[in-house]
């Protein structure tokens, strides 16, 4: 593999089959092909990027990190470090909140990766503080949906985005676990 060190960083996050890494400059060249693609990234808030965008989103994803402590990791496959997509936590721009989001290369799809990756990150952000977590699909992308639907997203509202009927869901922070009591004295 070229590019991305191999340093784990204090947020990297290592899963059964997967390698989280906070993105970086090492990136850009599996950025700009990912976000270039129309099958992997067309669906996507805004669509395909330009090679020029989608250096422009690293640069804005790397200042993300550093003042959020959040935002979107490169997926890497465990096993050889192949690089797969992105998943990741940022706000949305339409003020909505914090959402999930992630994008694989086709041929990685119906392995189970998607939902290895977000179940990762909405712990990972859930953790860091974020009590409530959305993510946005269009009602048509099943896969997604499917994927959302199996984290424990929870539908919360809808809204039309350029002619698409947009589905918003939710996933909150679960609730502390009580602390243990202390016994009032030696059992009997």
């Amino acid at each position: 593999m070229d590019g991305p060190p191999r340093a784990a960083s204090p947020h990297t996050v290592r899963t059964p089959r997967l390698t989280l890494r906070p993105v970086g400059p090492g990136h850009l060249a599996d950025l700009v092909a990912l976000k270039g693609d129309e099958a992997a990234f067309g669906l996507m808030l805004h669509g395909v990027r330009t090679p020029e965008r989608a250096g422009e989103e690293l640069r804005d994803d790397i200042a993300f990190w550093q003042v959020r402590g959040y935002g979107t990791w490169a997926v890497h496959r465990g096993t050889d470090d192949r690089f797969l997509g992105i998943v990741g936590l940022m706000e949305r721009p339409d003020g909505r909140g914090v959402a999930l989001r992630f994008a694989l290369w086709p041929e990685c799809r119906g392995q189970g990766y998607a939902r290895e990756a977000a179940r990762a990150a909405l712990a990972f952000g859930h953790r860091a503080g974020l009590a409530r977590i959305i993510a946005v699909a269009r009602e048509s992308n099943l896969a997604s949906r499917a994927v959302l639907g199996d984290l424990g997203l929870r539908p919360c509202g809808t809204f039309q985005h350029q002619g698409y009927p947009m589905l918003v869901f939710e996933s909150l922070r679960p609730p502390a676990a009580p602390a243990q009591q202390a016994s009032s004295g030696p059992a009997s």
